[in-house]
């Protein structure tokens, strides 16, 4: 790992050592695999939300296999017409070196050129950040089965997409199934819609990212581990449109970057806010750390320390992510009252190289980074997770980790919840609840208290949150992010955009709630905690009795809405 200098002032804050973002000239380019071809077209989306909720569809229910398919066992490959197809690096494969633009060659023909004006056929691509799909094949005249690449250097970890189709046609109803999806329960069963983006619609309407998809149905397809199913069909809104499927809102490194400049050069929002160098990544791509901080001296200050994207296809977390940042730099009170009370640490994009080649969970060494914490001989492999532990333990040296979160996304449950940690101690079990219930009173229509974790399982003894807490940070959390949305409040609808940023502005507020100097509302909540405990465990509230007896796995247990085996961006 490479050794990081420490400016006096800021604890724990490496040197400048790689490119930034500057407000002037070229942002920094992403550093691919040499085995990835990359085309040359920028990818960029505009931000759209709906004027109105987009509901959750009917579940479809399982089926064996679409009829679209051709057979009732197999694909229906044999049937079919391979239109796309990418090679990948070769299973067994290790990451070796990494540049600019990726495989030096020329770009092979990945997608099967058009016989003519009036061929019907797809032209699909995803060689572009984030994307990646890895075959398509052509099985009637407008329907499709598509085979997602795994994350790179291993055969697993089949759940994000991102991909681009052009050459659409308006009338006709399209169906596509994705064949090889790795999660047997997903949201997808339970109304989740995917998520469409038309070029068209972009430039003439100011229309973004959308809903759709009818008979979504969500099924096992075969005997392989990766072998469930996800189908959907769907008219295109234009004839010869260039549209994007995504599974949830795509933020891309050179999103972060674009976010970074613009920041740079807002002589307002970049006095408050240092961006550095927290460490490379393993194709040298820069893993930024912000630090933010106002007002009086920083040694005075306790410290917050929040990072987003340990799982690369967990693209929730980037949005809950810029919300709180836009909310934290701003000039409302409550920013300004942030800023003089705190010093923040964060890091928005923990494994940006799995980010840049459409990795579901991995860094380029074929690691999940949510697990590489607990060892101090992974800084190779997982090299963002090693650099933001050690720089906590340089902060904890000199002042309080008053919180640490990191944001990840979960495609099983819906609505927004939290994984603390009950390490079993009567005096700070209750406590560990307290800022979680406090975010579900800030965020009623979004934030399920209900479905919130505290259990230490040893399974995730290496997640970012079980070894800050080790470290002796008392309040260190995961907040899960649904892919679908919420079903709080009235609410039966896919979360938007701006519904994932209002997070960021929910947790700043609830951290002025939890550390507010007037005790009334953490005691308030506190006893809240207490009494919803012993409902749970049949006691009669203030029945007296404490709580050391009862184990960690009692609460668990006695949790509605438990999902125990699901955690830390495990979903």
């Amino acid at each position: 790992p490479l050794p990081l200098a420490q400016p006096r002032g800021c604890p724990g804050e490496p040197r400048g050592l790689f490119a930034l973002p500057s407000a002037r000239g070229p942002l920094p380019a992403p550093r691919w695999p040499i085995e990835c071809e990359v085309i040359k077209e920028t990818i960029e989306h505009i931000e759209w939300v709906p004027p109105e909720p987009e509901p959750f569809c009917q579940p479809a229910g399982p089926e064996q296999s679409p009829a679209a398919l051709g057979t009732e066992q197999g694909t229906g490959e044999e049937q079919g017409t391979v239109v796309y197809h990418l090679s990948t690096a070769p299973r067994g494969s290790r990451f070796t070196r990494a540049r600019v633009g990726g495989s030096p060659g020329p770009l092979s023909l990945a997608a099967a050129p058009l016989e003519g004006p009036q061929d019907t056929t797809l032209l699909f691509e995803s060689r572009f950040e984030s994307g990646n799909l890895q075959k398509a094949v052509k099985v009637g005249p407008y329907e499709y089965v598509l085979t997602l690449r795994p994350d790179l250097y291993t055969a697993k970890h089949t759940q994000w997409f991102y991909f681009r189709v052009q050459n659409t046609r308006r009338a006709p109803v399209y169906r596509f199934t994705i064949a090889n999806l790795a999660k047997p329960k997903s949201l997808f069963s339970q109304g989740l819609r995917p998520l469409l983006y038309s070029q068209r619609d972009a430039q003439s309407r100011g229309i973004g990212w959308r809903r759709v998809g009818d008979d979504v149905r969500y099924y096992r397809g075969g005997e392989e581990p990766a072998a469930f199913r996800l189908s959907w069909s769907l008219r295109f809104p234009h004839d010869d449109d260039t549209c994007f499927f995504a599974h949830s809102y795509p933020y891309t490194y050179s999103d972060l970057q674009r976010y970074l400049r613009a920041l740079a050069a807002d002589p307002v929002r970049s006095r408050y806010c240092a961006v550095r160098a927290l460490c490379r990544s393993l194709a040298g791509n820069t893993v930024y750390l912000l630090t933010i901080t106002g007002g009086t001296a920083a040694a005075a200050k306790r410290v917050v320390v929040l990072s987003a994207r340990a799982h690369p296809g967990e693209s929730g977390g980037s949005w809950a992510m810029r919300g709180f940042l836009d909310f934290v730099l701003s000039g409302h009170a409550d920013a300004q009252l942030l800023r003089r009370l705190f010093v923040f640490k964060v890091v928005p994009m923990l494994n940006p190289d799995g980010v840049v080649v459409g990795n579901s969970r991995c860094s380029l060494a074929g690691r999940d980074p949510n697990r590489a914490y607990g060892t101090t001989v992974l800084g190779g492999s997982c090299p963002g997770a090693w650099h933001l532990r050690a720089m906590v333990e340089r902060v904890l040296a000199e002042r309080e980790v008053v919180l640490y979160c990191d944001f990840h996304g979960h495609s099983r449950k819906n609505n927004v919840f939290m994984y603390g940690c009950d390490g079993g101690g009567a005096g700070t079990r209750l406590c560990q609840r307290v800022f979680p219930l406090m975010l579900s009173k800030n965020a009623p229509d979004k934030f399920s208290f209900p479905s919130c974790k505290f259990k230490v399982q040893k399974s995730k003894a290496g997640t970012g949150r079980v070894v800050m807490w080790r470290l002796g940070v008392s309040n260190s959390y995961t907040m899960e992010v649904a892919f679908g949305g919420s079903t709080l409040g009235g609410r039966s609808s896919h979360f938007t955009v701006e519904d994932l940023k209002s997070l960021g502005y929910h947790l700043g507020d609830t951290l002025l709630d939890f550390c507010d100097p007037d005790p009334a509302k953490f005691q308030r909540c506190l006893s809240e905690v207490d009494t919803l405990l012993r409902r749970r465990l049949g006691r009669e509230p203030g029945a007296g009795g404490g709580w050391s007896d009862i184990s960690p796995s009692e609460l668990e247990s006695s949790t509605s809405g438990s999902d125990s085996s699901v955690s830390d961006g495990s979903p």
